[in-house]
């Protein structure tokens, strides 16, 4: 299929904020307020009332305004449409729920649009703060309605970084904790902030250079690569390849430092760990 039209765009991105806009009124209800926390099945896996508020108050309006061929998947209730149409919403209600279940102000809710699985349109808000992230393809970037680009840093001794560790890192090699080390020791510093939409949107602002991790869902990084792309960044796989959000493993940087990124991430060996049981 071909790109939709900017028109298109610009209809969708506004039913998008208007989700984002809803689903954070009811994030700011719940900050504080919570009486139930379960998790999903793998540890650390949280989900709440506000989680599950939230997405009920995306799906409301984006089931007024969308059209019905349109697929979505959305993290808390699943295949809601078709997972394999061209145009697929991927919406997290609430990125960062361990944070917010400890009042840690460092969460959003993210919704991304994908045509034919590429990142074409994406809206992040940050109740807490109440930072807008929007974008589509072709309309540029921008936070709460001024233009955003991504950092001049072109060197990676000068750079900030962040980056996150999936839920499995207790049981695999593949954990993370290597690479964390190593660019810590190459930059001014890496941040580890739990939300992969925050991470991707601060990095499409300049408040950071660039971003890595892996065991990330569509949902998570869906609309974040959007609006680092249309702020000027670059986002591929860590090989430099294109990228499939579907693999849940993913680089995104102001495309200054994205090569030097790249070529060390294929260097870095895991650590070794002793058991923990």
């Amino acid at each position: 299929m071909s790109l939709p039209a900017e028109s298109d765009l610009q209809r969708w991105l506004d039913s998008a904020t208007e989700a984002a806009l809803a689903a954070g009124a009811v994030l700011q209800h719940y900050w504080g307020n919570l009486t139930t926390i379960d998790e999903k099945g793998r540890s650390g896996d949280l989900v709440t009332e506000a989680d599950r508020g939230a997405e009920a108050a995306v799906m409301a309006v984006l089931e007024r305004h969308l059209p019905t061929d349109h697929g979505i998947l959305a993290e808390e209730s699943g295949v809601i449409r078709d997972r394999e149409a061209g145009l697929l919403w991927a919406i997290d209600p609430l990125d960062g729920t361990t944070n917010y279940t400890h009042q840690y102000p460092f969460c959003a809710v993210s919704i991304g649009l994908l045509a034919e699985g590429e990142p074409v349109l994406g809206v992040i808000y940050d109740p807490i703060h109440r930072d807008l992230f929007r974008a589509a393809k072709g309309l540029g970037a921008s936070l709460n309605r001024s233009p955003i680009r991504v950092s001049t840093t072109d060197q990676l001794a000068q750079s900030l970084l962040v980056t996150g560790f999936a839920y499995d890192r207790r049981e695999t090699p593949d954990n993370n904790y290597a690479e964390f080390c190593h660019f810590t020791h190459l930059t001014q510093g890496v941040r580890r902030g739990g939300s992969a939409a925050i991470d991707l949107a601060y990095v499409a602002c300049g408040r950071l250079d660039g971003y890595w991790e892996r065991g990330l869902s569509p949902w998570d990084i869906a609309a974040g690569i959007a609006i680092v792309r249309e702020a000027g960044g670059q986002v591929t796989a860590y090989d430099g390849s294109p990228l499939d959000v579907m693999t849940g493993r993913l680089l995104a940087t102001n495309g200054q430092i994205h090569s030097a990124m790249s070529q060390t991430l294929g260097k870095i060996q895991p650590l070794v760990l002793p058991s923990l049981t």
